[in-house]
């Protein structure tokens, strides 16, 4: 068995490919009008579509249930923040936060009220560290994280 990716119901189909072609970069991969393939393996598919499929009236549909979130890294935290700066439609769950780790994170709504969190690449982070001048060992402790973590990440 392999995992694909995650599918997500919503309410306006062309809507939510414009949000997440705009704000997350992502590419269509295959659109089938009610069904959508975007790069990364999140798949939209119309409410009505999914709804018949689960065999579920929509009342039954609750959606902000705020138990999951599509996760995304991004080499270019600020970049990132810089483009969302400009999008006026974007509900915030909390500003730009910095983990303990070192990770900077952002959480947002998308259309449907699913959870989008965009965090720096943890690649970035170990190299930001490194280049301040911490050795990988002052890094993994910075990160309260292992020395094989960080070094399996570098050799990525």
């Amino acid at each position: 068995m392999q995992y694909k990716g995650t599918l997500i119901a919503v309410k306006d189909m062309i809507k939510s490919k414009m949000f997440y072609q705009t704000v997350l970069d992502l590419d269509v991969v295959m659109d089938a009008g009610a069904n959508v393939e975007l790069t990364g393996g999140v798949f939209l598919q119309t409410l009505d579509t999914w709804v018949n499929f689960i065999h579920k009236p929509k009342i039954e549909i609750m959606f902000s249930n705020n138990a999951i979130e599509l996760y995304f890294e991004t080499d270019d935290m600020d970049g990132f923040i810089q483009k969302l700066k400009v999008l006026t439609d974007i509900e915030y769950i909390h500003p730009l936060i910095e983990h303990s780790w070192g990770q900077r994170a952002i959480r947002f709504y998308d259309l449907d009220h699913h959870v989008i969190e965009v965090a720096e690449n943890i690649v970035m982070v170990i190299k930001k560290f490194i280049d301040s001048g911490l050795s990988i060992e002052q890094t993994a402790i910075r990160m309260d994280v292992g020395l094989d973590y960080i070094l399996s990440v570098l050799r990525k």
